[in-house]
């Protein structure tokens, strides 16, 4: 991370590495998604929170912005909710 932009990696097999992000409030941020498990329902990651829902196509890495201008603690999960994980800002 610098003072411009945070930037987090999150390798989706069986779940998210990692499952918790932190963020700064009030930085920039984005979460890059990468998925490297053929598992059905992972090929989905959305966020009633946060606004987003991206398809994620096998061992292609997906960019998704992340609004930063309110402390707490937001949820995102796999198409069918069985999977999720968890953006915390601070």
């Amino acid at each position: 991370m610098n003072e411009n932009k945070q930037i987090v990696n999150v390798t989706v097999a069986g779940g998210y590495e990692p499952s918790v992000v932190k963020l700064k409030k009030g930085v920039p941020a984005e979460i890059n998604f990468k998925r490297t498990n053929a598992q059905g329902c992972l090929d989905v990651v959305h966020s009633n929170d946060l606004g987003f829902s991206e398809e994620l196509p096998l061992n292609v890495t997906k960019t998704v912005q992340v609004p930063t201008d309110q402390s707490g603690q937001f949820t995102f999960s796999c198409g069918m909710d069985m999977f999720s994980g968890k953006v915390e800002v601070e």
